[in-house]
């Protein structure tokens, strides 16, 4: 990383639609190599936050900085690998293809891929495990290899910052064990922000867990707390995790009120 100041930093973030509050009230300090895992109820507003992090969608009050600067300054040091990737499976695109696609938003328009940045492609081919698979057309490859090259399309541009949308859904346990093992390598140089359904992912991989229902319910730990589960069921929840052999719940008793 290049410094040790957060990465990014949300301060009161208030986030809607028309005449409906989406995020309430957000504060996020985020700091190089975190990886957090983003859990909460559909509607609960976590792609809504990932889209507004990388300012595609416009807050109504607060502020977001990443590295420091304004969104407008650095959207280049972030990566999106979105939930749903349209794709025709037909349509005649190579890997190395998609991969470079990456990069458009961050180099002058109309200018021809420079050997340099060729290098760049097979270089994050390799660090997916997608050597080998460069002209590939895409609609060939498998699910779990197509995630990866969806990755590998985000991490083009060399980002400190990475945000991922549930990016193993619908793909095999074992195939996704592997992508999230490929994450935690990842996670090394690049900090990671992830949205997932999967418990057992988020307990076992991530560095700390928050949990959002409009509000933001986050302490810097991976313990899924009693305020988390009333945030995210309205009841009590005595085990998350199955199958994963360590708790991940603090003990509560069930006449505890939900936090505002």
């Amino acid at each position: 990383m290049k410094n040790t100041d957060n990465v990014i930093e949300i301060k009161n973030l208030w986030v809607g639609y028309d005449h409906e509050m989406v995020l309430q009230d957000i504060n996020l300090s985020v700091k190089p190599t975190d990886f957090i895992g983003l859990i909460g109820p559909n509607g609960g507003g976590k792609t809504t936050l990932l889209k507004t992090i990388l300012g595609l969608i416009q807050p109504k009050r607060g502020s977001i900085r990443i590295m420091g600067k304004p969104l407008k300054e650095s959207r280049c040091q972030m990566g999106y690998v979105p939930q749903i990737v349209s794709m025709d499976r037909l349509f005649p695109i190579r890997v190395w293809e998609v991969v470079q696609m990456g990069m458009l938003g961050c180099r002058k328009p109309l200018r021809r891929i420079s050997n340099a940045e060729k290098e760049v492609v097979w270089e994050t081919l390799k660090r997916v495990d997608l050597s080998g698979k460069e002209y590939k057309a895409i609609g060939d490859l498998s699910v779990g290899q197509r995630q990866r090259v969806y990755i590998a399309r985000a991490l083009a541009t060399n980002p400190e910052i990475l945000l991922l949308d549930e990016p193993t859904a619908n793909i095999d346990p074992q195939v996704a064990a592997n992508i999230y093992q490929m994450l935690e390598e990842i996670n090394h140089t690049i900090s990671i922000i992830m949205v997932s359904h999967d418990m057992n992912a988020v307990s076992t991989y991530v560095k700390s867990i928050g949990c959002l229902n409009r509000k933001f319910y986050y302490h810097g730990t991976k313990e899924i707390t009693h305020e988390m589960t009333q945030a995210m069921y309205n009841c009590p929840v005595d085990l998350i995790a199955h199958g994963i052999p360590h708790r991940v719940l603090a003990k509560h008793n069930n006449k505890g009120a939900g936090h505002d």
